[in-house]
């Protein structure tokens, strides 16, 4: 498994990529194996104000569906277009080609309360 140093992390499992106040947010390698085949990914919160830990989505996978929380409090502005034809980038490439959103952070300061690739990597014994 993989897990990008520069990455914040929850302990929901989510990743999120900041430049500048605009972030790219998904689901983390360790989720995706967890969840199985991701067959569907919805998410209608464009446009929206949402708060830390608020659920911005969610994902299907053939065993379950499973909410998607917001890492940090902002603006959703982006929703990856190509997740609606082809879920399965989710599982194929969590870090790239499957990221979730994009949104615009209201509140920098709580990126510090998440974690970072080693307390990551502690909360799920990798």
């Amino acid at each position: 498994m993989t897990f990008p140093d520069q990455l914040h992390y929850t302990k929901e499992h989510e990743w999120i990529s900041v430049e500048g106040n605009i972030a790219t947010v998904g689901i983390t390698e360790f989720a995706q194996g967890e969840l199985g085949d991701i067959i569907y990914v919805d998410i209608e919160t464009t446009g929206k104000e949402l708060g830390a830990d608020d659920v911005f989505g969610s994902v299907e996978a053939v065993k379950t569906v499973s909410d998607l929380f917001l890492p940090v409090s902002g603006t959703i502005t982006e929703k990856n277009p190509l997740l609606d034809s082809q879920p399965e980038l989710v599982n194929q490439d969590p870090y790239g080609d499957g990221w979730m959103i994009k949104m615009t952070i209201s509140d920098p300061s709580q990126l510090s309360g998440l974690l970072d690739v080693n307390a990551y990597k502690a909360l799920i014994g990798a």
